[in-house]
């Protein structure tokens, strides 16, 4: 005769069982959501890149959901050895920096800082790169950079006096300060074989939606495994199904 199925939970498993299985699940659903994002952000970028780019003037003002990634031209000129150095960019497996450079405008009202790409640095930090300079007049064409949230960082970051600046993320309010005078709110990011660039190649897409959602069936799989490592732990599940009884096991 088949034994009743019965259930011995012993506490400290169960909390344990309690904390971890919503933990990894909301994880899991967490990586499917940023699958989602990733995708939808691969298809906007294919779409702007189809796009005309406008004016840079033209797009003061706008939403800057409107901005992400938008194709803009700038026209203007960089000021000599005004440049800031985006610290620890590393690129298939090389130190560097990404340059942001200050340029204004042909009528001298407005700035912008040209993210000129990446330049290799020395791993040893005797010494910043030597970073070749543009110029006369030029017209670029780019793409506006939205970060997707707030710079992460450990602390305050005081900008250096002189120029060029070493920085640890983009605080637009701060370098702009620096900059002075009227500064368009976002960096735009040089497209490769412009004036200017050194090593563009922008990857607006780190980690693929297929990634994420391998990352998202790890979790749950993980979550799934401990509840049945627990239902089976705590109780006489497995002879039940089995019709076991406890003496012929």
């Amino acid at each position: 005769m088949r034994e009743p199925l019965h259930f011995d939970a012993e506490w400290r498993i169960t909390l344990f069982t309690l904390v971890l299985v919503p933990l990894m699940t909301g994880l899991g659903f967490w990586q499917l959501q940023r699958a989602e994002e990733k995708a939808a952000l691969g298809v906007a970028w294919e779409q702007r890149k189809q796009e005309s780019p406008a004016p840079l003037a033209s797009l003061r003002g706008q939403d800057p959901t409107e901005l992400a990634y938008r194709r803009t031209r700038v026209d203007g000129r960089f000021v000599p050895g005004h440049y800031f150095l985006l610290d620890n960019r590393v690129r298939q497996g090389r130190f560097g920096y990404e340059v942001l450079a200050v340029m204004r405008s042909h009528d001298g009202a407005d700035s912008v800082l040209i993210n000129r790409g990446w330049v290799a640095g020395d791993p040893a930090r005797r010494s910043l790169p030597d970073v070749p300079e543009v110029v006369g007049n030029v017209s670029l064409v780019g793409h506006v950079y939205v970060a997707p949230g707030e710079p992460y960082l450990l602390g305050e970051q005081p900008l250096p006096a002189g120029w060029p600046k070493l920085i640890q993320a983009v605080e637009m309010d701060k370098l702009a300060s620096a900059v002075g005078g009227s500064v368009f709110p976002y960096p735009v990011r040089l497209d490769s074989g412009q004036p200017g660039a050194l090593e563009a190649g922008w990857q607006v897409v780190n980690v693929s939606p297929a990634k994420h959602q391998g990352y998202a069936a790890q979790w749950f799989t993980m979550a799934l495994v401990l509840l049945v490592f627990y239902l089976l732990r705590s109780s006489n599940l497995w002879q039940w199904l089995t019709g076991r009884t406890r003496a012929e096991s």
